[in-house]
């Protein structure tokens, strides 16, 4: 373990050695990093500046640049046959970083290109957010000048469907927002690569409020280089797809801001500033200010230094995370993972390791963005270091229990009640005088207790009538359509013309499969399901065990005989094996409810169900239930964040 962290620790010294070689061959001394004011045109507009490098100044060698630019993007695994898109603002950032990916786009390509061609696989995506008026012709100027670089470019207009955020919460509406497009036109133009512009001076800015805001460790070590983004939005698909995610990589974290200003300068290239970075009423903003005023070399090598030990720290928590996650979590198809806690020790894992393992089980299993923090994290400490687990607890959108038949279960190998007192005596649960006390009531409630059985005529049970609950969370679902279940399941159904053993689409859920060997033809007239339908996806409810229940039971003799004489021609011609729907649903059901009893009770309620119009129950996937033989339904557990997050963090 140690060695591995070694290795990344020497190649963050060699690129901080790079990094600061620039420095050194740039610049005799420290600048203040906002030099707009030299560069600035005249012909600025009043609302934003537009700058142009200055000529007066001993020409800039891009070439060390180049060289720490190429070096990371090889850190990240990239290389310039790879289609990559540019998340681009039209600042000394983007642009900067335009210069550097051009570059080394071309270099590793041993293209020169036409007069007006462009780089091949390589796109600049303008968000224009319309938060302004005139945005549209600042997006248009920019557009303008990253294509005279070579570089494909595409202009995406916000959509503000609910109305323009408020001030309050602009800059953090206006990101979602932007990291949404950028995701959606990688998609549509099969992109899997995203470079922002991020820099060491954000990192710095990052730290700072995060300080304020009295984060971790963890949140001090600021962005990632490398990460994935996965959408936030249920889609529908035609076929089966895997996941699509998108690859963010910031290979500027290295550079300053004075380095990207240079950079724009070497590369003759003109850039936008945008007052609305001088409003001290954002705190970012204000951190930006602050800072400039420290312009003393030392503390920003500091600071620095501080957020490098922090990255450092988190690599190696994220490092003991991943082997606990392939040690201890086992993920189930049903959609829970279960954690042996006999070979995670919670008690010998360190604070700050164990939060961050329960925090990715957690945002996996829930598929929310948002991690774990604060008193709930400590919440889950102190849960899972309580071993055995004797209770259940509620947590960011999971529910935590003891699993069954687990090492945690006391009395898993009693076989009679009178067994259970005598091993609770053994653990000391019981004292010997409670231990007589309840001996001493069951001798007498058993004289008094008289059985009572209720008979259910098969009169009163309705095989087709049963209502399951249904939920405000479903979705409509068109045969052959395939959609994400809360954003964690793969649903798809469809009905066939004859019963086939082969799998559906989806493999790893398929339900087609014998029932205690028959072979399933079926003649049915009263079959729940039709080729018109439109099915519904929700949850599973209290209400479809019961009905499960009921199902597995029902044997309607007077109506199995009617089915028979109507259906008598037909079935001479096929094998003496067929049966009819009503077997066919009781035999699923049997063994739906065998699956079910292996399942957590917590994990059944997340499980997705296939109802028709009226709310009828018509499959549970997950456990192979269905009404109908023809009736083909998948659910896979194929969350869109994996388990681990899905990122790689590279000092």
């Amino acid at each position: 373990m140690a060695s591995g962290f070694v290795v990344s620790s020497q190649a963050r010294v060699t690129s901080n050695f790079a990094v600061a070689s620039i420095s050194r061959v740039l610049s005799t001394k420290c600048r203040n990093s906002l030099i707009s004011s030299q560069l600035c045109s005249s012909r600025a507009p009043s609302n934003r500046f537009f700058c142009e490098c200055s000529h007066l100044q001993d020409p800039i060698d891009l070439i060390k640049y180049k060289e720490v630019f190429s070096r990371r993007m090889a850190m990240a695994g990239l290389k310039p046959h790879h289609r990559i898109a540019l998340g681009v603002s039209g600042g000394p950032d983007s642009m900067a970083l335009c210069i550097l990916t051009a570059d080394w786009k071309t270099n590793g390509l041993n293209t020169a290109g036409e007069s007006r061609g462009f780089i091949d696989g390589l796109l600049a995506i303008i968000v224009d957010h319309g938060l302004r008026a005139e945005s549209k012709d600042e997006a248009n100027i920019v557009r303008h000048r990253v294509s005279d670089m070579g570089i494909r470019c595409e202009i995406a207009q916000c959509d503000w469907l609910d109305g323009k955020p408020k001030q309050g919460h602009l800059q953090e509406a206006a990101r979602e927002m932007r990291y949404q497009i950028f995701q959606n036109v990688c998609i549509q133009h099969q992109i899997g690569v995203l470079l922002v512009a991020h820099h060491a001076d954000d990192q710095a800015e990052l730290f700072i409020l995060r300080l304020s805001r009295d984060s971790g460790v963890l949140g001090l070590a600021g962005m990632a280089f490398a990460s994935q983004l996965f959408s936030t939005y249920t889609n529908y698909f035609d076929e089966a797809s895997d996941n699509y995610s998108i690859l963010l990589v910031r290979p500027l974290l290295e550079f300053s801001k004075e380095d990207l200003y240079k950079i724009c300068e070497g590369g003759n290239q003109e850039w936008v500033e945008d007052p609305t970075n001088q409003n001290p009423s954002f705190a970012r903003n204000r951190i930006r200010l602050s800072l400039r005023n420290l312009p003393s070399c030392t503390f920003k090598y500091e600071l620095q230094a501080v957020i490098s030990a922090c990255r450092k720290t988190r690599a190696y928590v994220d490092q003991i995370c991943s082997n606990l996650i392939n040690e201890a979590a086992s993920v189930m198809a049903q959609g829970y993972a279960v954690i042996d806690l006999e070979i995670l020790h919670p008690s010998k894992i360190e604070d700050i390791c164990l939060s961050k393992f329960i925090a990715l089980v957690l945002q996996f299993i829930s598929q929310r963005h948002r991690p774990v923090r604060g008193s709930t994290s400590k919440l889950l400490l102190d849960y899972i270091r309580t071993f055995p687990c004797k209770t259940s607890l509620t947590a960011a959108g999971c529910y935590l229990c003891a699993a069954p038949r687990s090492k945690d279960v006391q009395f898993l190998d009693v076989a009679s009640s009178e067994s259970i007192l005598v091993e609770a005596k053994r653990r000391n649960i019981l004292s010997e005088s409670t231990y007589s006390n309840i001996l001493s009531l069951q001798e007498d409630e058993t004289k008094h207790f008289k059985s009572k059985t209720k008979t259910i005529s098969d009169h009163d049970l309705k095989m087709h009538g049963v209502h399951t609950v249904s939920t405000s969370l479903s979705l409509p679902l068109q045969p052959g359509q395939i959609c994400y279940f809360m954003n964690r399941f793969l649903v798809s159904w469809n009905l066939s013309n004859k019963i086939s053993g082969d799998k559906s689409p989806v493999e790893e859920a398929s339900c087609n499969r014998d029932l205690a060997g028959k072979s399933l033809h079926h003649f049915c007239r009263h079959c729940m399901v039709g080729h018109d339908m439109v099915a519904e996806v929700r949850h599973m409810v209290d209400a479809d065990w019961l009905y499960l229940a009921k199902l597995s039971k029902h044997q309607n003799l007077e109506n199995h005989e009617k089915e028979r004489v109507i259906l008598a021609s037909a079935m001479e011609q096929i094998s003496e094996k067929t049966i009819l729907c009503s077997d066919f649903a009781r035999l699923s059901a049997e063994r739906a409810l065998h699956s079910l009893k292996s399942i957590p009770v917590a994990a059944r309620r997340s499980l997705p169900v296939l109802i028709n119009s009226h709310g009828l129950l018509l499959s549970i996937p997950s456990i192979c239930f269905r009404h109908c033989p023809y009736l083909m339904v998948s659910a896979v557990f194929k969350p869109r964040v994996p388990l681990g997050g899905g990122h790689s963090s590279f000092l």
